[in-house]
């Protein structure tokens, strides 16, 4: 399962690949610029769906359900791999 700070991190990146300031994705998703900056830097505690959903269509993501752990890795699992 991701967590806000995984969730966060990879925000960031597509943002940045996106060539996007905090302050332009923040007024795109409708949200406050304090509350992206803290998703950003993992500092945020709780953030509501309807926000995750106007962040991810802003930058061009979707959500996708899928059946946990189907024999394949996690992103986790995968990100993990990149550390070592």
């Amino acid at each position: 399962m991701m967590d806000l700070k995984t969730l966060g991190a990879m925000i960031a990146s597509r943002r940045s690949g996106m060539k996007l300031t905090q302050a332009a994705l923040a007024e795109r998703a409708r949200i406050g610029h304090s509350t992206l900056d803290a998703l950003e830097n993992g500092r945020l505690a709780e953030l509501g769906f309807g926000k995750i959903c106007r962040l991810l269509a802003a930058l061009g993501l979707d959500i996708k359900i899928v059946e946990a752990n189907q024999g394949r890795p996690t992103l986790e699992d995968l990100l993990s791999e990149n550390d070592d």
